[in-house]
């Protein structure tokens, strides 16, 4: 029985959120109704536990372990062939531990989401969790101290583990497990530039400075790593870290303006992209601040294809002249309803773009504008509003009503993945900008690791297996069943001992 409340304004608040709640659900059904789909997003599981037992448990939790840790399990022993050939850097009179040993540890730290050297050093040490480590992977040996780790990095070839990376990535395309994403048959690859990390002393000659208040009394320098990210982004929230470009600074300490900047390193990235990815179909998805010719010009000598984000006031003539065209062929337009949202495209192809000295470099431009409305509730009032937005892209190839949606919502909109990616390894486990080590080489090569941990648990997540426990649980319950589990007697050694003498084959959702 509720009892009314002695604080002013408390009833009206449960009121309206009652009013909330049946506003929301009346606009559901007005959706549906008109075959819109209702909008919702996605939340764990409210249920108490599934398990009935405390044995059936111990079996679902062998299963998610197995689930989660097999696809690094299945890819270890070219690991370790590949991580015994980098040269190791190390004093050979005074290693312990093997090279593979080490970065195998340094992987299944992030794998498992230690939050620092510490814990991983406290927590991966403790016998039963090393001993239960050692049922997914007989070659660990002697569990190391994880700035023996630190110390390897400082001294190790970092571009060794990127070369790992990239042909761990390589395989998985040539077995074609990334086919069904596709767009066009392109593979989306988003770029953008993130902080790392920023510290008030300077701690490296190649972090990059910015100063507040310059001449003021109050003036302060702050010093700071900022990282370049290529991802393959893929419609459904599928993303695989692919290849890092850190900025570095180039100046003599006086003038910020001469550090590097994003525009100066995609010219890096994607001149490495290219190299090791040489006739891979790309499409680029990009945001405003590479709306320009250079940019463009880079994609179309490489063969690659791209969807740019046009912010309002930039590339002024190539607007006006989408805006004419756009009005003198009203055929070009369409309208559409996806994810319970009315769109209407205009587009305008063939439109062209000086740029350079005295604009003597021209380029073919299409534009697509994409304006699009929905309702929802209000939650001060309990009234229903509506929604607007608009987005406006560049498209490296002419557009028609029938590739609009693929090119727009399957692959432009997606560009957003790779600022989830980058949430997910800042505050969801992967402590991004957490500084493992002070040493510029060690930093980067913690960075590496991170990304290749990443890789797995996606790769590992998007399996068939785990879809059901993920719902259930969310990502990083799912990690944490995992880690405790892992600390835990729970494992069957009976059911692992069949699971590994079985054949294993990765199938994503």
């Amino acid at each position: 029985m509720s009892h009314a409340s002695r604080r002013p304004g408390r009833e009206e608040i449960k009121t309206r959120r009652k009013e909330v709640k049946r506003s929301q659900k009346a606009l559901g059904d007005r959706l549906e109704q008109h075959g819109l789909q209702r909008r919702s997003h996605a939340t764990i599981s409210n249920g108490k536990s599934l398990y009935q037992s405390s044995s059936e448990e111990g079996i679902a939790r062998t299963e998610a372990t197995w689930e989660h840790l097999k696809v690094l399990r299945a890819k270890l022993p070219a690991l370790l062939k590949r991580f015994s050939a980098i040269p190791d850097p190390r004093n050979p009179r005074k290693t312990k531990h093997k090279l593979s040993l080490l970065l195998l540890y340094g992987i299944l730290s992030f794998v498992l989401q230690m939050s620092s050297s510490r814990e991983a050093t406290r927590e991966m040490s403790r016998p039963l969790f090393w001993d239960n480590l050692k049922r997914f992977f007989p070659e660990l040996e002697e569990v190391p101290h994880h700035d023996t780790l630190k110390r390897l990095l400082a001294g190790l070839e970092i571009c060794e583990l990127e070369n790992i990376h990239l042909e761990l990535i390589r395989g998985w395309i040539k077995n074609k497990k990334f086919r069904r994403y596709l767009i066009d048959n392109f593979y989306p690859i988003a770029i953008d530039g993130t902080q790392k990390m920023c510290r008030d002393e300077l701690w490296s000659e190649a972090c990059l400075q910015r100063t507040f208040n310059r001449g003021e009394n109050n003036e302060h320098t702050q010093y700071y790593v900022y990282v370049l990210q290529a991802t393959l982004a893929f419609s459904g929230g599928l993303s695989i870290p692919v290849m890092s470009e850190f900025l570095t600074y180039e100046g003599n300490g006086s003038d910020d303006s001469k550090q590097d900047c994003e525009l100066k390193a995609f010219n890096r990235l994607s001149e490495r992209l290219k190299a090791e990815f040489p006739t891979l179909k790309i499409m680029l998805l990009l945001d405003g601040l590479y709306a320009n010719g250079p940019v463009m010009q880079q994609c179309r000598r490489y063969h690659w294809q791209y969807m740019i984000v046009l912010k309002d006031g930039a590339l002024p003539s190539v607007m006006r002249e989408f805006e004419a065209l756009a009005e003198l062929e009203p055929e070009q337009r369409h309208a559409m309803i996806w994810k319970g949202r009315t769109q209407r495209f205009r587009w305008a192809n063939d439109i062209e773009y000086e740029y350079g000295p005295n604009g003597r470099t021209r380029l073919r431009l299409h534009v697509v504008e994409c304006r699009e409305k929905w309702h929802k509730i209000d939650t001060v009032n309990a009234l229903e509003i509506e929604m607007n937005s608009k987005h406006v892209w560049i498209s490296s190839v002419p557009l028609t009503r029938w590739n609009l949606h693929e090119r727009c919502n399957l692959g432009a909109r997606n560009r957003w993945i790779i600022e989830t990616s980058f949430l997910v390894e800042k505050r969801q486990g992967y402590q991004y900008e957490h500084c493992f080590s002070y040493n510029w080489n060690a930093m980067k090569g913690y960075h590496c690791l991170m990304q290749l941990g990443h890789m797995f648990n996606v790769m590992a997540q998007y399996s068939g297996k785990l879809t059901e426990i993920i719902k259930n649980t969310g990502v990083r319950g799912l990690i944490r069943l995992v880690r405790e589990s892992i600390a835990s007697p729970w494992l069957d050694e009976v059911w692992l001992a069949e699971r590994f003498a079985a054949p294993f084959q990765l199938r994503l959702t």
